[in-house]
């Protein structure tokens, strides 16, 4: 095994990507979608992950440089050498760190060696070792939704060291069904033996208590004898399947929800839904729902972190107190009744996305702030700190 790591070449910024887990997810999206848009012209990436699996072999087969060494809650020593020896020896410029554990990870490489540090902050909240790093290391922090910048504002953190950059969405790849398109033939419906012509509602995200999952089958509950055909399916694995399932069993759900499990071309799988919830109870800006709407879809999620941020009351969708599941099923229920309104606002709300979430904008400030990290000038350039509060939300980066 070759372990020898070139200089990233004269004019490139070689960064470190430090990955505090390595599960299917919406972070790990994130940071699979920057390494393969950054310009490999500007840019080199190394990745440090806790443990091999498909994260790691999808970094590879786009061409990162992955390590691997445990995290954890607590980083080893051992991880902590390792990686400062990369950093030097690959003459890493700068350290781009996602979740707490890779925080103080980077953290603490950062401070040995001297190099830039900046954490991507995918939750709602900043937890209290990021804050702890961020003070003890002089650690950049970058958030994705309005909330948590001014959250962060709250607890004191200097504008300097802040950026916020939403998450962007593909959107040429998560699409609306164009008309007359077939569908897939081996697509979501046929796997789960469901009616071609059976509303579908989408939930979609990991099945954990955080994300609400039992929210959205207790709106099943609600709906499932007024209509009758309608079938709700979730989209996605984790801890709660089994209890999940059950639930649905002991309320003789089980033919109208269905488990779906992991699913590899989710584009395909939005084409045959007609709309999708989010039941969080915590969120930033969720990939799930941004693909969505880029997808022509309108979404019917609970009012917590970014999420207002993506859905627009009454003309993308409807937004419902966290925990609702009567007012979820309230609004899921004005729009199971009313084709030509989810029409309406599945057209909005790719509008939307295009308008305001394209990947491309995401990556382009990402890739400005690890610049200006690397070469030492700070996250916030001195015309975004005149600008007033609302401008510097959208321009930092």
């Amino acid at each position: 095994m070759d372990m020898s790591f070139s200089p990233a070449g004269p004019g490139r910024v070689h960064v470190l990507q430090v990955l505090g887990q390595a599960i299917v997810g919406g972070m790990e999206s994130c940071v699979l979608q920057l390494v393969e848009r950054l310009p490999r012209e500007r840019f080199r990436t190394t990745v440090i992950c806790p443990d091999e699996g498909p994260v790691a072999a999808r970094l590879r087969a786009l061409g990162a440089e992955v390590v691997v060494t445990p995290i954890g809650e607590e980083p080893p020593w051992v991880s902590v050498q390792l990686a400062t020896a990369l950093v030097q020896s690959a003459r890493v410029d700068v350290l781009h760190a996602h979740m707490a554990p890779a925080h103080l990870l980077a953290g603490l490489v950062g401070k040995l060696t001297g190099k830039p540090v900046v954490t991507t902050l995918h939750a709602q909240r900043l937890s209290v070792l990021d804050l702890e790093v961020h003070r003890s290391a002089g650690t950049h922090l970058n958030v994705v939704c309005q909330q948590s910048y001014f959250h962060a504002l709250g607890l004191g953190v200097d504008p300097a060291r802040l950026s916020c950059i939403p998450n962007g969405v593909d959107t040429e790849r998560f699409r609306p069904r164009a008309e007359g398109e077939p569908a897939d033939e081996a697509g979501l419906r046929r796997a789960l033996d469901l009616p071609a012509d059976a509303p579908l509602i989408g939930f979609v995200g990991r099945l954990s208590g955080e994300k609400g999952p039992e929210v959205f089958v207790r709106t099943a509950l609600h709906l499932h004898q007024r209509f009758t055909n309608a079938r709700w399916v979730l989209i996605g694995d984790g801890p709660q399947r089994d209890s999940l399932q059950a639930l649905a069993g002991r309320h003789g759900l089980q033919d109208c929800v269905r488990f779906a499990g992991l699913q590899t071309n989710m584009p395909g799988c939005y084409r045959e839904l007609d709309l999708v919830a989010c039941s969080s109870w915590t969120e930033a800006l969720p990939l799930a729902l941004m693909e969505a709407l880029s997808s022509g879809l309108p979404v019917v999620a609970t009012r917590v972190g970014g999420v207002p941020e993506l859905v627009a009351q009454g003309v993308t969708g409807f937004l419902a107190t966290p925990g609702d599941h009567e007012g979820l099923a309230s609004h899921m229920a004005a729009l199971l009744a009313d084709e030509g309104l989810r029409r309406r606002m599945g057209a909005a709300a790719r509008q939307w996305s295009v308008e305001r979430f394209a990947l491309e904008e995401n990556v382009r400030r990402t890739g400005e702030l690890l610049r200006r990290l690397a070469a030492g000038h700070g996250g916030e350039s001195s015309t975004n700190k005149a600008l007033p509060l609302a401008q510097r939300i959208r321009a930092a980066g």
